[in-house]
């Protein structure tokens, strides 16, 4: 061993720590690479899977190094390019890169346990089948006829050497051929495909007539020729050449066109292009649910190109398309949600970021709290690869980028099939009411629509944004209702399960018979949800099939798929839904679109929500009339005249950007500053508000104005833990990073104090 050889190891564990250090045994000196596994210890009897991020010779000055216990691979399962984007991802969303690495490798690849054994015992093996083949010593048609001598009697036995030999012969030779028997044209077959049992197989290996062994399964091959590829209209061949240049000179482009123009038909040119010349593409889409339709279609085109992944797949399943994308060099179609963006597609060449507006494309429940659109576009960054957003209704932050040139902007104004857009009618509930024109939750004119609807034999397609049967139960005697004991809002009611629910932390509880505050039996549901409306849809039009898709009836991926199957073949008349229903389908017979609530999008207490309230009604309007005929959209309000209610009706995104972006800059919101949100969180309340004032007042000696709060927000307790939040305004001409480190210093300051040691301190950048 070198005098000068690396000893010292910084490895990134899958814990909120930052990289630590570790002694290189002698037996693994110059053995490990950047970006492979390490078995360490720490604690006192805990055994973790760390990524190396750098190998060296600096002692660090500590008392006493641990040593790696083992290294679990021979080569790098993470790229030079997944590590940078890790750290990048940890500085900007201020993280350690462990709870990066936690959120992008599978489960079943960074196993830990509390003997070195037992971490290695759960580390991920690939899936390894039985397969039979001949005796290497059988290599002349001699050979092979010697040994079927030697069988004499035993049928069994050479029955299964048959069986083998029918197996094994190469595809279109027939029995009788010349050299239809050569051993050395033999190739070994799946032990599945011989129908002998065990001690019969056994007996002929010990014979030496076959031979068992274990491999992994073959891999299909991607078609040698892709399908046709879907014809173009002028409009789209035209958006698809704009597209082409402008990314020469730029990486990032934006698509923006309206509900129906056939975008993922130019995504699927360009994604040709991109795999003939062997790059791979990464193809983001917000929802699981979107990924079922869009995918049977790209694997029309692209065959087993295609790979999937998102959170359904099981740790095993998502291991191996990891691994699988590890060892591909190109000509790989990767689709899937959020957390597709930290997968290892190396040869990048082209991302793809369908409904590019999204939240979902946010995490926001645990750090890492990245953005999948944001981290996609570093990603291809690092590739020198090209980035298309595409929506028919970007986000304001896109459009500014797009409108100031430093994204390619290109726009599709006409629908594929040349069908008009949705006509939209504005139905006024409060009118309604006191006209007498309403009936349950539903305003004549709505009701009228889905009647010629059904009655021209077209299916219908209504949106609610709340799940349940209703928000919460009332007591119609003292005012009691029902609320979480772990969160501080109320229990929503599932009338189908008879159940409360808190849709928070999953709490439940059965609906009590009396009102267990005054003992009187008038418990009452009050508000909608998507369950009573189907319950009403189904009074009002007995004859009408009706289903529901919300996370109720979709809770697995066979309930997702039998309810839009069912639907896509028409056995369904009326889909009512929560916003699972809002984007990404093509269904041909839809001809109305019912929005019953939109006051819930309009009155949401976020300086988005006007966007937000656009975006959500003109997708979920945009599912009408797709074919042949014009759709109609019918939207329920009390607010009739509000500004965003009118763009919806005129379609006219380019007056609710330029409304909201005035609001924006005078108020200093995104796109004009950056936000970081903080949360701070204990189970003590008083403890909690003590230390977000001193938090507060000392952030401010250094932010000024810039920092609001603290307030509790509208749910200010979640399982048991109260909250309170800040929010930190950067104008865009200040350092961001010198913002972040001067917030991380008060962090450390706060937690300086012994006690306030515990108050866990949440930053969410850029939160949405």
């Amino acid at each position: 061993m070198a005098e000068n050889a690396a000893r010292y190891v910084d490895v990134i564990l899958p814990l909120d720590t930052p990289p630590l250090t570790f002694l290189l045994p002698d037996v693994w000196v110059g053995q490990v690479e950047i970006g492979s596994r390490v078995l360490v210890p720490l604690g006192k009897s805990k055994f973790y899977t760390g990524i190396v991020l750098r190998v060296h010779n600096r002692k660090p000055e500590v008392k006493r190094l641990r040593e790696v216990s083992e290294v679990t691979d021979s080569v790098p399962v993470v790229t030079s390019e997944q590590l940078q984007l890790w750290l990048w991802m940890a500085d900007y969303y201020l993280c350690s890169p462990g709870l990066v690495m936690r959120a992008a490798l599978p489960a079943a690849l960074k196993p830990d346990g509390f003997s070195r054994d037992e971490a290695l015992q759960g580390d991920y093996r690939a899936l390894r089948i039985p397969y039979v083949k001949l005796h290497a010593r059988i290599v002349t048609e001699a050979d092979l006829e010697a040994a079927l001598d030697s069988l004499g009697r035993a049928r069994a036995r050479l029955r299964a050497v048959m069986e083998y030999l029918e197996a094994a012969r190469p595809a279109g030779m027939a029995e009788d051929a010349p050299g239809a028997f050569d051993p050395a044209g033999l190739k070994a077959v799946p032990r599945r495909r011989i129908s002998a049992s065990g001690p019969v197989l056994k007996a002929l290996i010990e014979r030496e007539i076959l031979d068992l062994f274990w491999k992994e399964p073959p891999r299909e091959e991607m078609a040698s020729s892709l399908a046709v590829l879907p014809q173009l209209s002028a409009a789209q061949t035209q958006a698809l050449e704009e597209l082409r240049v402008g990314l020469v000179e730029k990486p990032v482009a934006l698509l923006q066109g309206v509900t129906g123009s056939g975008k993922t038909e130019i995504y699927i040119h360009l994604i040709a292009e991109a795999l003939k010349k062997g790059g791979n593409v990464l193809y983001l889409l917000p929802e699981i649910a979107l990924t079922t339709q869009l995918i049977e279609r790209m694997q029309a085109y692209f065959g087993s190109a295609v790979v999937v992944y998102h959170s359904r797949l099981s740790d095993r399943r998502r291991a191996e398309v990891y691994r699988r994308l590890l060892d591909a060099p190109g000509g790989q179609l990767v689709m899937g949600v959020r957390s597709s963006v930290l997968l290892p597609v190396s040869a990048l060449s082209l991302v793809v970021i369908d409904e590019e507006h999204e939240n979902s494309f946010k995490q926001s429940d645990n750090a890492p709290r990245y953005h999948a659109r944001d981290t996609a576009i570093v990603l291809a960054s690092l590739y020198g690869a090209k980035t298309i957003l595409g929506s028919a209704t970007p986000s304001l932050e896109s459009y500014l980028n797009a409108c100031s040139g430093k994204y390619v902007r290109v726009t599709l104004t006409e629908r594929y099939s040349g069908v008009s857009l949705p006509k939209v009618l504005v139905s006024d509930t409060l009118r309604a009411a006191r006209r007498g024109e309403k009936r349950s939750h539903f305003n004549t004119l709505l009701l009228e629509r889905i009647g010629e609807a059904l009655d021209a034999g077209k299916q219908v397609m209504l949106f609610q944004n709340r799940r349940g049967f209703s928000p919460y139960v009332e007591c119609g005697s003292c005012g009691w209702t029902a609320g979480c004991p772990q969160c501080n809002v109320t229990l929503t009611y599932h009338k189908a399960e008879g159940l409360l629910r808190c849709h928070y932390c999953g709490y439940q509880m059965a609906v009590p018979e009396l009102c267990p505050s005054c003992s009187a039996a008038d418990l009452q549901p009050k508000g909608f949800g998507t369950e009573k409306i189907e319950e009403a849809l189904q009074e009002i039009f007995p004859e009408a099939v009706v289903d529901r898709l919300d996370a109720d009836t979709a809770r697995t991926a066979r309930g997702y798929a039998r309810i839009i199957a069912a639907f896509e073949q028409g056995r369904t008349d009326i889909l009512v839904g929560t916003q699972m229903i809002t984007k990404g389908f093509d269904f041909g017979r839809v001809s109305l679109v019912g929005i019953l609530n939109a006051d819930n999008l309009l009155n949401y207490p976020d300086f988005r929500a006007g966007e937000r309230a656009f975006q959500l009604m003109m997708q979920v309007g945009g599912r009408a009339g797709r074919r042949q005929e014009q759709g109609t959209v019918v939207i329920q309000t009390s607010q009739s005249s509000h500004p965003v209610i009118e763009q919806v009706r005129r379609g006219d995104y380019e007056a609710m950007a330029a409304s909201q972006l005035a609001e924006r800059r005078a108020f200093l919101y995104p796109p004009y500053c950056r936000l970081i949100a903080l949360t701070l969180r204990h189970r003590d309340k008083a403890l909690l508000w003590r230390a977000a004032a001193l938090f507060g007042t000392e952030c401010r000696t250094v932010f000024g104005a810039r920092l609001l709060g603290p307030e509790a927000p509208p749910v200010d307790r979640v399982r048991g833990q109260f909250l309170v939040r800040f929010l930190l305004k950067i104008e865009k001409q200040r350092s961001v990073v010198r913002a972040k480190t001067l917030l991380r210093q008060q962090i450390e300051r706060l937690h300086a104090r012994p006690e306030f040691r515990y108050i866990d301190v949440i930053p969410d950048v850029d939160p949405q």
